[in-house]
Parts: C-alpha cells; structure tokens; sequence
C-alpha cells in the first residue's frame, strides 16, 4: 500500500515523525507498504524547519507546495489546488493527515473528491468553542475521513455522538508522544540556560499564540502586567506575530520576562522539563508537560485536551490575567506530587497506527 503523509506546521512533523518511522520498519520487515511525505509549507521558516527534520530524523519530504501565509480562506484554497496537481500524479491509497491546521482540512478535501481514502490522526478532540479556526477545521475533517486515530476515549466518544460508526474509530494514543519518549534522554540544554542564569524549577516557560491573547491590545497588557508580579523568569521563546503586537501596541516588557528566539525541538522540551510551571494556550503543550508531570496553566477558556485537567497536571486558568499570580503561587506552595499518564500515552502509538493500516489494507 501507499500511503501519503501531510504535514503544515511545525507542530504537525513531531506528530508525523514517528508515523514514518513505524512505517519505514514495517517495509523493511516485509510488509507491502511505503510513503511519501508532503510539506505544504503553511507554515515554513527554513532555519527552524530544517532544524525539525534534523533533530528529528525526519526524511527530506517528497515535495514542499510553498503555499506561504495568507488569509484562512486564500491558504485552503492554494493547498487545494497544489495538492490536487500532486494527488493527481502521484497516486496513493490512503492519505494521512495530523493535527487541525488548515492543510489538514484542505488536504482531506482534495483526496475525498479524488475518491481516495484519508484517515486522520488525532481525531475528534473539541474544545466545543467555533470560534476557533482549528475547532472548525477538526469538525469539517472529521465529518469526511474515513478512518479515526484518537488520542484518548473523549475523543472517541466525540465521534460516536457524532454519528461516526464505532469500527471506524480507533483509540491508539498520542503521536506527539511516541516523539516526546524517542527523544526524551536527547534533550538539549540550550545556551541561554547558563546565559540568564536559571535553576531548574525555579522558572516559568512562557508560550502565547492564540488570537484572543495576543491580538488584543488591552488583554496583551493585562497578561504582560499580570507576568511582571511573579516572582519567577519567565522564558518567552516569542511567536513572530505575537512579538510584532508587543511592538505595535507599544507594550512594555516586564523585567523578569526574557524574550528569545524560537527553540528546536529538543531544546524547547529541556526547557519544559526543567520548567516550575509552564504558562501556554497551546494544545500540544498541555500533552507534553502532562505526560512529563509539570504543571500547566493554560490562558483559554476551554481545552480539547480535557485528559490534561482530568489528571490534575493542566490547570484551565481562563482569560482573566488577575488570576495567573495566585496560580502560579499555589502550584508553588502545593509542590504538586506524581500524576498519572493518560492511557496508551506509551510511545508506541504509531506503531498501533501502522499496524492497522496494514491489516485494513492486505
């Protein structure tokens, strides 16, 4: 069988990673099965990606369709088009897609109307909020994939209330995992460690992306005003978007808040693994620092993630910047003990995905 791999953003390859890894051992143990990787170049910073293959092990992609930024709308419809014109000479018998950017639902759409089947990975997680572009693109993808990987029973309950028929649905774990397990006693410290002088577990990584914190001015301050009252650094590894606000609403920086470059993967983690507390709106974040037990205060006011906050390791802290000082201060005081890992987070999740692949396709 043929499989094709996609992946938009950074995030995607630590998702994707593994996957190919799992499928390269099962054709050299015999099976019938290959693959070729696809780079839509959603989001595509060559330093940065060359750096997640390099670390990561990830093969040369096949083609990269350079599709650039843009609108929501203006990016779907370029990775369609490019898509298509791969699709069409490069024929396959299941597309897999990660994640929820907008190259997931687009790549789907492009194979669905091509006849060919997509299986999607990490399916049915929701946040229940439509005004997230992510939480539109997991509803759209799910609504015409074939086959669902799941990273826990939420989402495969998801699924099920949703009209998707059970021998459709399989709950295998966390991709994102397998790659955090394969690389773990891999992490690197970074230089700036030493640099600002930290001691593990005696500061704060920071992570801001989403929308509704950094692209309002007054909610920009209040979270920046909020950060200047712990008593913690706090290591900013700043999105280029988010730092261009910080510029352009003129905001000042608080002192124990140092702003760096964005890190590779292995050096990003050593920082979260050392971390007291990890301050995020990102979903995968909330994976990562529950399975390595650091706790997690997430600035949303929903999650898609709720095994993160089951488990105890996730605090869902909302949008109201006044409560951070008093979060970070309970963790703090509480020195939070062991928390179990959700099930099947084990690191062999790609491996459970390609096995199934094969017997669906013999």
């Amino acid at each position: 069988m043929k499989i094709v791999l996609v992946a938009g953003a950074r995030p995607n390859f630590m998702k994707i990673a593994p996957i190919i890894k799992a499928i390269v051992k099962a054709r050299d143990n015999g099976n019938d099965i290959d693959f070729s990787l696809v780079h839509t170049g959603q989001h595509y910073d060559e330093k940065m990606s060359q750096q997640f293959f390099d670390q990561l092990n990830i093969p040369k992609p096949d083609i990269n369709l350079n599709v650039g930024s843009g609108s929501q709308a203006q990016q779907t419809a370029d990775i369609m088009v490019t898509f298509e014109k791969y699709l069409i000479e490069n024929k396959c018998d299941l597309l897999i897609v990660v994640g929820d950017v907008n190259s997931t639902l687009a790549t789907s759409l492009v194979a669905k109307k091509m006849d060919i089947d997509v299986a999607h990975v990490e399916a049915g997680i929701r946040s229940g909020d439509r005004t997230m572009p992510e939480e539109l693109n997991r509803l759209a993808t799910d609504a015409i994939c074939d086959y669902f990987f799941t990273t826990s029973r939420w989402a495969s309950k998801n699924l099920i209330h949703s009209g998707i028929a059970k021998d459709k649905i399989f709950f295998v774990g966390n991709t994102m995992i397998d790659t955090l397990v394969a690389n773990k006693s891999r992490f690197k410290k970074p230089i700036l460690f030493d640099s600002l002088d930290l001691k593990s577990k005696n500061y704060i990584v920071l992570t801001l992306h989403r929308p509704s914190n950094v692209d309002d001015a007054e909610q920009l301050k209040a979270l920046m005003n909020a950060f200047s009252l712990l008593k913690q650094k706090i290591v900013f590894p700043c999105h280029p978007r988010t730092l261009g606000h910080l510029e352009q609403y003129n905001i000042s920086m608080p002192t124990n808040l140092h702003i760096v470059e964005p890190l590779g993967y292995l050096e990003f983690m050593y920082m979260v693994s050392n971390a007291g507390v990890v301050i995020t709106d990102s979903g995968g974040i909330q994976e990562e620092t529950t399975f390595l037990n650091v706790p997690c205060i997430t600035l949303r006011n929903n999650t898609e993630r709720p095994e993160t906050v089951e488990i105890g390791t996730n605090i869902l802290l909302g949008d109201d910047a006044s409560k951070i000082e008093g979060a970070v201060n309970k963790i703090y005081a509480d020195k939070q003990t062991d928390a179990s890992i959700p099930e099947l987070w084990d690191g062999q999740t790609s491996t459970r995905i390609v096995d199934i692949c094969l017997k669906l396709y013999r």
